[in-house]
């Protein structure tokens, strides 16, 4: 199938288009000064081909993000996570062909290196059952491919280096089409250039980068000139993705725009000096304090991103619907599964509910209707052996188990169980595996806390066995050994 993705209007006024296809086998690169509209040609092409093949967009001054409002990319602020976190997010990505903005906005140059290099190498590391397709947008790619050494530490410089250069070099088998954008050719590494087989070249000034652009598109030195004298938004374009002849395109317009924009010039307050030098001399104020600054916006934590980047995945067309009594049972099975695999016990929430989500597309269910807290709950009740809906089943003990945390559901369920079954008490080996431990120190700090809630009495005879009562339920367990 053949996509073309219109960008502009050559000089008689005909359209120019991409080839999708052809583009994601021979790359791109985008070179033009400061102003010249290399973001807005990215936009274009990114919105032109939103919902043709998935985008991954890395963003060093976040103006990407308002994507996420027109076309539903998922805005990662890198700030707000580790490094770990943000390769972590970079494998669900590929697994879910997720669209996503990568904004490194508020990072330093070496923190905005270190998260750039973790993320491509997640996602050039993915499985190869998860080599789908994808756009992988880098802004100012010099910054990431920088041709000579800079300010940042050497090992930071190489790790980035060698990530741009495995996206360029090697990333085409794996499905990642790298679109790069650089305003100085000069600046970025060559072997990362190199491997571009489309180019774009806007406005520049100087002649080492305008006789490098040149070379790309096939000019004589004295036909440089020309690249100076482009209008804003104007781009020289060649390659087999657009056009075997280099041509000039005036981008069209787009539909989102940047958070920031071009300075604008506004006019000057007209006061007469006197008065504005009073303004500016003028004492302070006795009691002024300063004002309160805007409130920051709440970033999406972690887990809740995982979570979205799971449910982004479009529903299968053929999707057939499930009755709610069928896949209640299916979903119960799944979660039975999960428990029963000793590899499960110490996994992160996280990670086992993306083992869940594919384990129930594996069952004929797209879409579980458990978000990731529902999921916890379940499966801390699975754990404790209660395997039904433990919100129809088991309220009386949900209902005072209120002021616990999720995962500490396991270990109150499993004793509420043994009690309301006048079976003896778990162990604390028993308590430590539905709490996904191995600790059993953990799990005596557990009791201690869950006893400060009142919701556990806990007595141990001479014998030294345990039982434990739920007071608010008049539930109590057969003693029992501790260990």
């Amino acid at each position: 199938m053949t996509v073309r993705v219109e960008m502009g209007k050559d000089t008689g006024g005909a359209p120019v288009s991409m080839d999708l296809e052809e583009l994601l086998a021979t790359r791109l690169l985008v070179q033009g000064n400061s102003g010249s509209g290399k973001s807005h040609l990215l936009r274009r092409l990114l919105e032109q081909c939103a919902g043709q093949v998935q985008q991954v967009v890395i963003d060093p001054e976040g103006d990407f993000v308002t994507l996420s409002d027109r076309y539903g990319h998922i805005a990662i602020e890198a700030s707000e996570h580790s490094e770990r976190d943000v390769a972590r997010f970079a494998a669900r990505i590929r697994e879910h062909r997720a669209s996503v903005v990568l904004s490194l906005e508020g990072l330093e140059a070496e923190g905005q290196m270190k998260c750039a290099a973790a993320f491509l190498n997640g996602l050039f590391d993915a499985p190869r059952e998860h080599w789908y397709p994808a756009l992988v947008v880098v802004d100012e790619a010099q910054l990431f491919a920088p041709a000579g050494g800079g300010e940042v530490a050497e090992d930071v410089r190489r790790a980035s280096l060698s990530a741009m250069t495995n996206l360029m070099c090697r990333g085409r088998k794996r499905g990642l089409a790298g679109v790069i954008a650089t305003q100085r050719l000069a600046k970025l590494a060559k072997n990362v250039a190199a491997e571009a087989s489309n180019f774009l070249m806007g406005r520049t000034f100087l002649d080492i980068d305008m006789a490098r652009a040149a070379d790309l598109l096939g000019m004589e030195r004295r036909q440089a000139e020309a690249i100076r004298d482009l209008q804003r938004g104007h781009f020289l374009a060649l390659g087999p993705a657009v056009a075997r002849r280099p041509v000039a395109i005036e981008i069209g317009a787009v539909e989102t725009s940047a958070r920031s924009s071009s300075p604008k010039l506004t006019p000057l307050p007209q006061a007469a000096a006197e008065d504005m030098k009073g303004l500016l001399l003028a004492p302070a104020e006795p009691e002024w304090t300063p004002p309160t600054p805007a409130p920051v916006p709440t970033q999406m934590p972690s887990e809740r991103l995982i979570e979205a980047l799971a449910r982004s995945t479009p529903a299968p067309v053929d999707e057939v619907p499930v009755d709610p009594e069928e896949a209640a049972g299916r979903i119960a099975d799944v979660l039975r599964d999960i428990v029963v695999d000793p590899d499960s016990t110490y996994r992160s929430p996280s990670v086992l509910y993306q083992d869940f989500l594919v384990r129930c597309r594996m069952v004929g269910l797209a879409r579980p209707p458990l978000d990731l807290s529902g999921f916890v709950r379940r499966l801390s009740a699975a754990r404790a052996g209660i395997h039904g809906d433990p919100d129809a089943d088991w309220a009386q003990a949900l209902d005072a188990a209120r002021a616990l945390p999720d995962d500490m559901l396991g270990p109150f369920l499993l004793v509420a169980r043994a009690a309301r079954e006048g079976l003896p008490c778990p162990s604390d080996t028993e308590l430590a595996a539905t709490y996904g431990t191995s600790s059993l120190g953990r799990v005596r700090r557990l009791l201690t806390y869950i006893e400060s809630k009142e919701l556990f009495v806990t007595r141990v005879d001479l014998a030294g066995k345990r039982s434990i009562t739920i007071p608010r339920l008049g539930w109590t367990t057969q003693p029992s050994e501790v260990g």
